[in-house]
């Protein structure tokens, strides 16, 4: 059985907006990257259960990148998604309606090359990075 993070923040955009944010690519390509010196040149979302995520994320310099997939097991419009990895574990993300202001929260299932703390550190910097462009338009 793996180890579960749990990430969260709130996002001072209302739900409708953060899940648009959140979902179309568009947008994702703007902000799903940990660190400014980081990318995401292209992503793709196929929206519904069985539908495909893919991302690519990569250092600015070239110097290293990889490809992001998974694929999705729940859709539920504005409140929840929960996808399976190419690797297996899985990912659930909920967004809580707190009128003026979403709270974004996500559980992963950790892997096992790195420490659980890196991992925690790196998809709470994307949820950031994720909450400081929504907050910006």
């Amino acid at each position: 059985m793996s180890q579960k993070i749990d990430i969260q923040a709130t996002v001072d955009v209302p739900r409708p907006k953060a899940w648009l944010l959140w979902t179309e690519p568009e947008h994702i390509t703007m902000w799903n990257f940990a660190s400014d010196d980081w990318c995401c040149p292209n992503a793709e979302n196929d929206l519904r259960v069985g539908g495909r995520l893919r991302s690519r994320m990569e250092a600015k310099d070239g110097s290293f990148g990889f490809d992001f997939e998974a694929i999705y097991d729940e859709v539920i419009d504005e409140a929840k998604l929960s996808y399976t990895m190419t690797d297996g574990r899985q990912v659930e993300t909920s967004f809580e309606d707190l009128g003026d202001s979403t709270k974004i929260a996500t559980t992963f299932e950790a892997e096992t090359e790195n420490p659980a703390e890196m991992q925690r550190a790196g998809w709470q910097a994307i949820l950031d990075n994720f909450k400081k462009y929504a907050e910006s338009l």
